[in-house]
Formats: C-alpha cells, structure tokens, sequence
C-alpha cells in the first residue's frame, strides 16, 4: 500500500517529501509508538530490521559473518518464540499499514574490524543470510511451521550499520540482489540522484539550531553534537529537546527556499538521553505532516515518485519564475 502524489502542488512546486526512518526496530513498545505516531498524521515511515531480532539466539551459529566467529552479533539475537512471534506479528501489521521494511543488515559491525572492509561477495553473503533470517527465524523459534512476516524480496533498501561500508563494493551487492536505493551516505538538502542503478537517499548534513555547528539528521549525530552522546541531566532534557525541533524546522525552511526538495530524518528505536529525540521528532512529525505541501512518506513511496517523473529542476519553480 502506497500513496500517489502529483508531479506539482497548485503553487507548482513538488511536494515536500518528509521521509522518517528508523534502524534497527526490535523494540515492540517503539513499534508501538511510532505506528501510533503516523497513523495520527496519515504517514508512512521505513523501518531498517537488523536481521537478529527475528531470528533464535539457540541458532545463532547458523550466522557467519567476515572476519568474526559463527553466531557474533553486536546488537544480540531474538530471544524466545514468544519475542520473535511478536516481532513477525508487528511487522505484519506494519506492512499492512503502508510502511515500509528495510534491512540494518545483521550483526551492526562498526568500526575498525566491521564492516568498512567487506568485499562485495561478503556483501552478498549478508544479504543473504538477512533473507534466511526473515524467511526461517520464526519457523525455528516456534518449532513449527510459521509464515515469514514479510518476502524478503520485497526489501529494496538498505541502511548500513553506522553508515560505514565501502559503498562501490555494498552497492553492487545491493544491485546485483535487485534492489533501488541506499540509505547509507551522508549528504546535503537537495534532490537525490541515482547512480550505478541505486537512488542516494542521504542523511543529510543541517546546522544543529542556534550553535553554528554541522551535524546529520541521524538521532546519534544530534546526540553527539549536543551532548557528545553523554546523558545529559533530565532537566535539560526540555531545551535539548526544543534545540533538536528547531533544527528540524530549520532544515524544513531551507527545502521549502530551495524548491522543496526532500528532507531525510533518521532514529533509531531507542530512548537516549532522556528521549530527547524521539519526543523531538514526535512533535515534529504532529506538526509537519498535516501541512499542506508536505507529504511524510516511505523510502520506496519516494522511489515511486522519482521513477515517474524525475529530480524536479526547472519545473520545481512556481510558474512565471
């Protein structure tokens, strides 16, 4: 299920593409949340699952990732039946609701010994052990024959653990494997281009409101600039929380002066620093994604509408401009 959006809004612009997304998305009081969240506003939202959370901690040596033992997770596994069953169950729902899933790939390795140095082939074989754990995670949970909560060939995005990877070698993995776009690469406000068969759907670098200080609309990123991902006193939680709204607001303001293009915000299901920035982003989608030129959409809705009519460049300006 997905929207239908015009090439131009009566002031001939495009619509402003709001796309919310989310890594990780193991925690079912978030899930909760957020598809309460966008179901007050009509939006959809991409949802990157790191392939553990369906899959039992009892077979977590089937996993083999590069360069680490049979079964390493940075993030962990599934848990029980019960916990993966609920998981499949969510996402189900999820799906059914208009959002959309995305893979975080599997283990989240960062860093140094992650996965910065993985070959296109251990790309592939990541790939395919995300398509494994979606497809048979919940079957081997249960002990019995459980449906899959989703075809995994319907994943057509991909974020990478801490935005790292060598992206000519994890793109042609992700084109190989039929997929369209990746969400991976910091970037600037402005129209996404494709390149090598995959759109570039950025994280996009703003000023952190009120401090002159460059930061991206990831949570962590605005938690490190702020705070240097410390926990700050709950008492700051208030004006830390209001400095993260401007900052969207601010980042809205400067797509709507440079032709409305789109605008790319990126969490994780967490509650760091005192939920600082999920509340922030909260109140920003309530507020937004009622206003009438903005449209808060998938990932692939966005995919959708650029396959049909392109980067706007001179039709993007109002008419007699």
């Amino acid at each position: 299920m997905t929207g239908s959006f015009p090439a131009r809004l009566a002031d001939g612009k495009p619509p402003l593409f709001v796309v919310v997304s989310f890594d990780g998305a193991g925690d079912l009081a978030l899930w909760a949340r957020w598809r309460a969240v966008a179901k007050q506003v009509d939006a959809r939202m991409t949802f990157f699952l790191s392939g553990p959370y369906l899959y039992p901690s009892a077979r977590r040596t089937d996993y083999k990732p590069p360069y680490k033992k049979p079964g390493a997770s940075d993030l962990g596994w599934g848990g029980d039946a019960g916990a993966i069953e609920a998981r499949a169950a969510v996402l189900r729902q999820a799906i059914a609701e208009g959002h959309e899933i995305g893979t975080h790939a599997n283990g989240h390795f960062c860093g140094t010994t992650g996965v910065g140095r993985w070959t296109t082939a251990q790309w592939t074989a990541e790939l395919q052990s995300f398509d494994q754990m979606v497809r048979t995670g919940p079957t081997l949970a249960a002990g019995k024959p459980v449906a899959a909560p989703f075809d995994p060939a319907t994943v057509k995005g991909m974020r990478t653990p801490c935005l790292e990877g060598n992206r000519p070698a994890y793109r042609q993995a992700m084109v190989q494997r039929g997929m369209l776009y990746d969400a991976s690469e910091p970037g600037v406000i402005a129209w996404p281009k494709k390149s090598g068969g995959l759109w570039n759907f950025p994280l996009q670098s703003v000023e952190l409101a009120g401090t002159g200080k460059s930061t991206l609309t990831m949570d962590y990123n605005l938690w490190f600039t702020q705070t240097g991902a410390r926990t700050a006193p709950i008492a700051q939680a208030p004006v830390l929380k209001a400095q993260v709204l401007a900052t969207y607001r601010q980042a809205l303001a400067k797509s709507r002066a440079n032709g409305n293009p789109p605008l790319f915000l990126g969490n994780h299901f967490n509650r760091w620093n005192n939920s600082v920035y999920s509340d922030a982003l909260t109140s920003f989608v309530a507020e937004t994604c009622k206003q009438p030129d903005v449209r808060c959409v998938s990932n692939i809705e966005l995919v959708s509408w650029l396959t049909k009519y392109g980067p706007p460049t001179e039709r993007s300006r109002p008419a007699g401009q």
